[in-house]
């Protein structure tokens, strides 16, 4: 009787109430189905390859949703497959060569994202490598271009390579190859790009109308792959363009919403995996959709172009790096510092005061008021504590703040440190204060230390040079362009064309 009247009520239920429990159960059904399929599809589409070729890193795995991270982007010459057209399986031996090479640093708040560029043809120390696959090992080598560090052990050497040039330890990598550059550029419906004059480039076949122009598909990739359109036909100029290109490209992105919505974000994605390899950490759809959200709400002019400094090697066909520049830039890189404006302050953990003999822990910063009353500059405590790693630092600061009126000065040699900060100790915040408003040091590094007596100035790595905190040592115009920057190439006067 019981299962006679549960049916009777099933008989008994509004028609309406029936069609709209079909419609979400179809629904529900489809939307799991859609998802599945587009989960496996994606994910099937990836390939893999070891982040490392033999050195592994030294650093912990980062978290792919909150550390600062740096990726090395990577284009391949391959010539297999899809890519035959552009010349045959002898023209890139082994693992093939890089032909686009560019170190993407994303910062941990997601503010600043860095794209370094390596000129295809600088000259670099490769370090030792062994193929996953072969288990054979390459011996280091001197002097070769980098373009090559992946073509005999893979891109796992290339990843080495950047890590020994820069200093900085590359958490994931990702290569695309020719097909690639075709289908992104086609599925956002082409690209902007800017050129002084019409040319035309036979070994590209880059062909542009002076102005801007959409390109995509053949030109799109022709555009990137010229060595010989822009500027004096050398690498640089074609660095400047593939940059040019990339930041065109963000604009679109960010302008058009794509980030935001799903359905572009499924058609780009399936174009992307299916011309992509990554490092096993990044091998998976969620992994590449944590990048790609930490980069949708990114400020563009946040986003800087960069190239590393070079000038002509021996053989004037080949670069090397620039230096002190070159230097100064993975320096900057290493202490994360914004390329964009090195005079802002980068937060890192400060040390506490020193004796220049013993170290205890940081105090916690705590609620200060300044002293309203004036004081006598001159009978103020203040010591010099030398964490810069460079002789004579303290000398010189301490010659500054006498300069201006502290004559109660002591100076001491002390540990290393990255960042500098001034320390004040109980009723000396207002003493404090003016001694880093003297130094041009920001007031987020300077902090209590209540059991201190005075203010100390403890000079760390950052200020290793000059009187004033913050003018880092770096060249003016190292940033080429942010990707809110619209920039025309200067097209290349053998290769212009008229008519």
């Amino acid at each position: 009787m019981g299962s006679a009247r549960h049916l009777g009520l099933q008989r008994g239920m509004p028609q309406w109430v029936k069609v709209t429990t079909a419609v979400v159960s179809i629904l529900v059904v489809g939307a799991l189905a859609f998802a599945g399929f587009w989960y496996f599809r994606l994910q099937s589409n990836i390939s893999t390859s070891p982040l490392s070729a033999g050195s592994g890193s030294t650093e912990d795995a980062v978290n792919d949703s909150t550390d600062r991270m740096q990726i090395l982007i990577l284009g391949s010459d391959t010539r297999d497959g899809k890519n035959s057209e552009y010349g045959t399986a002898a023209d890139s031996s082994g693992y093939g060569q890089s032909d686009v090479m560019m170190l993407m640093d994303i910062s941990a708040d997601n503010k600043r994202v860095n794209v370094i560029s390596f000129p295809r043809d600088l000259l670099v120390d490769i370090p030792e490598c062994k193929d996953p696959k072969t288990k054979q090992v390459f011996p280091a080598r001197s002097g070769v271009m980098i373009n090559e560090a992946m073509a005999q052990a893979g891109i796992g050497c290339a990843v080495d390579t950047v890590n020994k040039l820069t200093g900085l330890q590359v958490d994931h990598f990702m290569m695309a190859d020719f097909n690639a550059v075709k289908e992104l550029s086609n599925a956002v419906g082409g690209v902007d790009v800017c050129i002084s004059d019409a040319v035309y480039d036979p070994d590209s076949r880059l062909r542009l109308p002076k102005g801007t122009s959409s390109v995509q598909g053949e030109m799109a990739l022709a555009f990137l792959r010229t060595r010989h359109a822009f500027a004096d036909g050398g690498d640089l100029g074609r660095i400047k363009g593939q940059q040019g290109f990339l930041s065109s490209l963000t604009r679109k992105i960010k302008d058009d919403g794509t980030l935001s919505d799903p359905a572009k974000m499924l058609k780009i994605a399936d174009v992307v995996t299916q011309n992509l390899t990554v490092d096993d950490g990044l091998a998976s759809v969620p992994s590449l959709l944590t990048i790609g959200n930490r980069l949708k709400n990114i400020d563009i002019s946040k986003v800087a172009f960069v190239a590393v400094p070079t000038t002509p090697a021996a053989d004037l066909n080949r670069l090397q790096i620039a230096e002190p520049a070159g230097s100064q830039l993975f320096s900057a890189l290493r202490k994360d510092v914004d390329l964009t404006d090195p005079t802002a302050p980068t937060p890192t953990p400060t040390p506490s005061p020193t004796d220049g003999t013993t170290s205890s822990p940081a105090p916690a910063p705590t609620e200060t008021t300044p002293a309203v009353a004036p004081y006598d500059k001159a009978a103020q405590p203040i010591s010099v504590a030398n964490g810069s790693g460079v002789a004579g630092r303290s000398q010189e600061i301490a010659e500054v703040l006498k300069a201006g009126g502290f004559t109660q000065l002591s100076q001491l040699e002390a540990k290393p440190i990255a960042q500098s900060v001034v320390y004040y100790g109980t009723q000396f915040a207002d003493v404090g204060a003016d001694v880093a408003a003297m130094l041009g040091i920001p007031a987020a590094q300077v902090l209590p230390a209540p059991a201190f007596h005075g203010v100390q100035v403890y000079i760390g790595e950052d200020f290793s040079k000059g009187t004033t905190y913050g003018a880092a040592a770096l060249p003016s115009d190292i940033v080429n362009q942010t990707a809110g920057d619209t920039v025309c190439q200067q097209a290349n006067p053998a290769l212009i064309v008229h008519g």
